[in-house]
């Protein structure tokens, strides 16, 4: 079977400028000074309709120029195929979810695996407030790859630059790792930096270094994958991650009946595989859209200057915002009930993470659909009911027993820990309905090519989280929180304000789009 045509081959004219500001609409969406962001149809002449082959002379006042396309910028509804409902959405966005929701499932494994080892509470909060954090940033900068990938994988010359470049961040954030890993500097940020509980420093170096190669696996595996969604086959991505979650869980049930490792040495061989065996998979799938990438048309060639203009704001916003990781860490480990609270952290974030989960699938399915004919109602509709059920789903799973039987049962972590960390979950309901909303605001700007509003929204988050941890800091004992309970306070607050600053700077191209 051959691969669907990308949903936005790539335009024979250079890209929109990286950096327009869309807010200026007083002219239109090519305000800017960048050209319009121009249909499928005008995009690749042989889907043109035949009236599309006049030339164009631009229409006054909407900043398109003259380029021989009609309507640039608007899909057009007399193309049947490239029309979008709520059931295109779904078929696109069932995927993704499942992909990430299996991907969600990877830290409960984990928790439930080291809970049921000696040392549990240490090993938990190794993992927790070490390894995982430490890994998470390192990695940060090649995450949002996925979201670049699918933009700009458009012909094989544009997908083999996107994947050399891709490739060449992953090897130097790989030796980043393994120099924090490896060498006296881990002492420097778990002990210094993180202020970790000394009797989690052995235990979170050993993790560290079996992680080594989670970053390049991760890398790579995100750059084939973005390719495979432009070309609508999302099916692929979630197979993928079924692939990594299985190995994951044999590598970790083997090596927990089998030897006598320690839990966060398990957990690191097991994640470690896992996502190795995910990027194995996505390297294989890939080929199958080898022969579809060689036949589009080149278009402009995608330089290392264009690219690092597009994808560095990209870069930024997963890296700020996972540098919260480490610092939630080490505000916790500065509160009351230090260690308890670094533990419980490990199961809420699994929990939460799983019902955010599939709002961030929407971003993806958002750059590939928003510009088609009915796409933004689509979206919108779709979006808000995705929202409104998965925050439902954790509040379902907060205040019925099932909260017990998640947290004792499933992960099984320790009883004294169980009242903290439902109440932990109880904070975070706002967060599954807020993802949404974040993946269709930075779905429009990634669409837009104007990601410098996804870098403020971080910025701003962080710098909130940041001034809100310290505060807990100086002020949690005397309130009578604990150190968990401020942490996710704080993270609710800056991931709300993080939303409406997206709301507002992505208010052009929602507009533009109609």
């Amino acid at each position: 079977m051959h691969p669907r045509r990308p949903l936005h081959p790539s335009p024979p004219s250079p890209d929109p400028d990286p950096d327009p500001d869309p807010e200026d609409t007083r002219s239109g969406p090519g305000a800017s000074g960048g050209p319009a962001p121009m249909s499928p149809e005008a995009m690749n002449p042989e889907r043109r309709p035949p009236e599309m082959g006049r030339p164009a002379t631009g229409e006054p006042g909407t900043g398109v120029p003259a380029q021989g396309v009609a309507d640039a910028g608007r899909p057009h509804a007399d193309q049947p195929g490239d029309r979008v409902d709520v059931p295109r959405v779904f078929r696109l966005w069932a995927p993704l979810a499942a992909s990430w929701a299996l991907m969600a499932m990877e830290p409960t494994l984990v928790i439930a695996s080291v809970s049921r080892l000696p040392d549990a509470k240490i090993n938990l909060a190794a993992w927790s407030s070490v390894v995982f954090p430490i890994s998470l940033v390192v990695e940060g900068p090649i995450i949002m790859m996925l979201a670049a990938s699918t933009k700009l994988s458009s012909s094989w010359r544009r997908y083999s630059a996107v994947l050399r470049y891709g490739l060449a961040m992953s090897l130097l954030l790989s030796f980043l790792h393994a120099v924090i890993a490896f060498t006296p500097l881990y002492d420097f940020v778990a002990s210094g930096l993180l202020g970790c509980d000394a009797r989690v420093l052995e235990p979170g170096r050993i993790g560290l270094q079996i992680m080594t190669p989670w970053t390049l696996a991760i890398g790579y595996r995100r750059t084939q994958q973005g390719a495979l969604i432009r070309f609508e086959r999302s099916g692929a991505v979630g197979v993928g991650t079924a692939v990594r979650l299985l190995a994951t869980a044999a590598v970790m049930a083997a090596l927990g009946m089998g030897t006598t490792l320690s839990g966060i040495a398990v957990a690191g061989f097991g994640v470690a595989t896992g996502v190795t065996a995910e990027a194995l998979y996505a390297h294989r799938r890939v080929k199958e859209i080898h022969g579809a990438l060689r036949a589009e048309p080149d278009g402009e060639p995608m330089t290392m200057p264009r690219f690092i203009r597009f994808y560095t704001p990209l870069a930024l916003t997963p890296l700020v915002t996972l540098f919260i990781q480490p610092i939630g860490a080490a505000g916790m480990n500065r509160m009351p009930r230090a260690l308890d609270s670094v533990a419980a952290w490990g199961p809420v974030h699994a929990l939460v993470f799983t019902m955010r989960s599939v709002g961030m699938a929407f971003n993806e399915v958002v750059v590939t659909l928003v510009a088609l004919g009915g796409g933004p109602r689509a979206l919108r509709r779709f979006g808000l009911g995705l929202a409104c059920t998965t925050s439902a789903l954790l509040a379902l799973m907060t205040f019925s027993p099932l909260s017990t039987l998640w947290f004792g049962e499933v992960q099984q972590i320790p009883t004294e820990l169980i009242p903290m960390a439902r109440a932990g979950a109880a904070l975070c309901l706002l967060m599954p309905a807020y993802q949404v909303a974040q993946s269709w605001y930075q779905g429009l700007l990634v669409h837009a090519h104007f990601t410098r509003p996804i870098t403020e929204a971080v910025l701003i988050y962080f710098a909130l989280a940041w001034a809100l941890l310290e505060l807990g800091v100086l002020h949690a004992e005397e309130l009578g929180v604990s150190g968990l309970n401020w942490a996710l306070i704080t993270f609710v607050i800056a991931g709300i304000t993080q939303t409406a600053w997206l709301w507002r700077r992505s208010r052009g191209p929602s507009s533009a789009l109609g």
